[in-house]
């Protein structure tokens, strides 16, 4: 009996500890189920970022892509496999023309912005997105049912494919951006057609004609067409639905042109191989010339001005005026310089040529005008006092006459008027005769001993002379160079700014005027 109790007692114990420890080990489990549980529950969860703009349009793409993932069927295509069967699985040559009837480009420019424009080189520098678009029957993948309407690929699969090869023929220097890679875009669709999309910056020629410079209007112009095929294989088209196929995506702002017009055209062009389609780019540009004005034409005005001073600080500043006159000069001759460094070597003239050539002109005219001024001053210095002295009623002057002489006996005496009318023999001599000064009106005669011509030794009287008064009248050109030198730079300072608005108004309204007409010809232009 002891030995069953003990036997039970043991058996209670062990059933007991058993127990105790599933009743923990379901409890601890319990727990740490309980608080994983209670642990999601309390994680804060990050509020969703705020969409805006291009976020929320890619959001919303994110969105179809994947409504269209969900739509799609289960056993789509995808994009590798498309392109493995297209190119690798039919036999495709990238070397064949896609349609033996020939291939329609059509081509669209997307202008991004046009960096210079060079008078020295003659040409302009833009960036420029190049779209080209033409079907490919080859390329059709409707079949595979693909998993995406279409096809977005890079540069490494457009050289596994047919392309026009097309190229801007005169262009010198074009070449596709590689920032960070190379700037290529590539899309195809179900039906084969592709959209080749291409990011380049090229530099192209421009028609300069510089003679109403700075008041132009210039041209440039770009020539795009296929370099391999004539047009019977390929036609290159402009993008028929579009109205303009060469626009600015932003505004065009260059520091010294207006883009105002942009052409586009279809030449047939014939080369010995064939007929090619050409398409012509055509962009205008109106010079902006304020910066030439307050460059050029504001400080010719200014040295002009300066150089007229002159006429106002009298006759005597000869060494001040000299000065004024050789620095405007010289200013002038500077600035031209600088102008001309930054222009081509044209045969012909321009109009700020005209511009600066007579604004130099008529600040040499001044210095001209001082160098006659400082040559009267030193004409009249020591004459001028010598001829201002008070002279008396009875200096005498001297006058060189011809005379006749009478060889008679009985020859009357000489008279104020002239001697009667008798027929002897006369001599005619030259002689000097100082004539003192008489009376208004008189004349006086003082008759110098001469040989006669006679061999008795008889002296000869006068019968007649031409009056000489003490007052003799001068010519006019020695009247004309009277003038003093204050009356030249009165005359000057009227005659200068009046010949040089004259010159402005014919000037202005010229260039203006050719200025103008090359506008409208280009706007009324197609």
């Amino acid at each position: 009996m002891r030995n069953e109790r003990l036997t039970r007692r043991k058996l209670s114990k062990f059933w007991r500890s058993h127990l105790v420890c599933f009743l923990f080990r379901f409890t601890l489990l319990n727990s740490v189920a309980i608080a994983f549980r209670e642990l999601d529950e309390v994680r804060p969860v990050s509020p969703a970022p705020i969409l805006s703009g291009p976020a929320e349009s890619h959001k919303s793409d994110l969105q179809k892509s994947k409504l269209q993932q969900s739509a799609a069927p289960k056993n789509c295509t995808r994009d590798t496999a498309i392109i493995d069967k297209l190119l690798n699985g039919t036999g495709y040559n990238k070397f064949r023309i896609p349609e033996d009837t020939g291939v329609d480009v059509a081509v669209e420019f997307w202008l991004q912005a046009i960096t210079s424009i060079s008078e020295i080189t003659n040409d302009f520098e833009m960036d420029i997105y190049i779209n080209e678009m033409w079907l490919d029957p080859n390329l059709n993948f409707e079949h595979l049912s693909p998993c995406k309407e279409n096809l977005s690929l890079n540069h490494q699969v457009l050289e596994r494919l047919w392309t026009p090869n097309s190229c801007f023929i005169n262009s010198k220097i074009a070449q596709i951006h590689n920032s960070p890679f190379r700037n290529i875009f590539l899309m195809l669709y179900p039906n084969g057609t592709i959209w080749v999309n291409y990011r380049v910056r090229v530099k192209g020629p421009c028609d300069m004609d510089l003679s109403n410079f700075p008041m132009d209007v210039q041209t440039c112009h770009l020539i795009y067409e296929s370099f391999n095929y004539n047009n019977q294989e390929v036609r290159m088209r402009w993008n028929p639905f579009k109205e303009d196929p060469v626009y600015a995506i932003g505004s065009m702002i260059l520091p010294d042109f207006d883009l105002v017009k942009i052409q586009s055209q279809l030449v047939v062009e014939p080369y010995p191989a064939g007929m090619w389609d050409e398409l012509h780019v055509k962009l205008s540009f109106e010079r902006r010339y304020v910066w030439y004005f307050m460059q050029a034409y504001v400080p010719t005005y200014l040295t002009i001005f300066i150089s007229w001073v002159s006429f106002s600080l009298g006759p005597k500043a000869i060494p001040a005026r000299t000065m004024l006159g050789v620095n405007a000069l010289l200013a002038m001759i500077f600035q031209f310089g600088n102008i001309m460094r930054n222009l081509p070597r044209v045969s012909y003239v321009k109009a700020i040529d005209v511009w600066m050539l007579v604004s130099m002109s008529f600040i040499f005219c001044s210095l001209l005008e001082l160098a006659i001024v400082g040559f009267k001053v030193k004409d009249d210095g020591p004459a001028a006092a010598r001829n201002k002295r008070p002279q008396s009623n009875n200096a005498p002057l001297i006058c060189k006459k011809r005379l006749m002489f009478d060889s008679g006996e009985n020859s009357p005496r000489l008279t104020a008027l002239g001697f009667p009318h008798q027929q002897p023999s006369t001599t005619t001599l030259e002689k000097r005769f100082m004539l003192p000064a008489a009376v208004p009106g008189e004349t006086a005669w003082i008759r110098r001993r001469s040989k006669s011509a006679h061999s008795d030794g008889f002296e000869p009287k006068p019968r007649f002379c031409s009056c000489c008064g003490p007052k003799m009248l001068p010519s006019p050109s020695r009247a004309l160079w009277n003038v003093s030198p204050t009356q030249i730079d009165k005359v000057s300072s009227i005659v200068f700014p009046t010949m040089f608005a004259l010159f402005n108004i014919v000037y202005w309204s010229y260039y203006g005027s050719r200025s103008k007409a090359a506008a409208e010809a280009i706007h009324q232009s197609v």
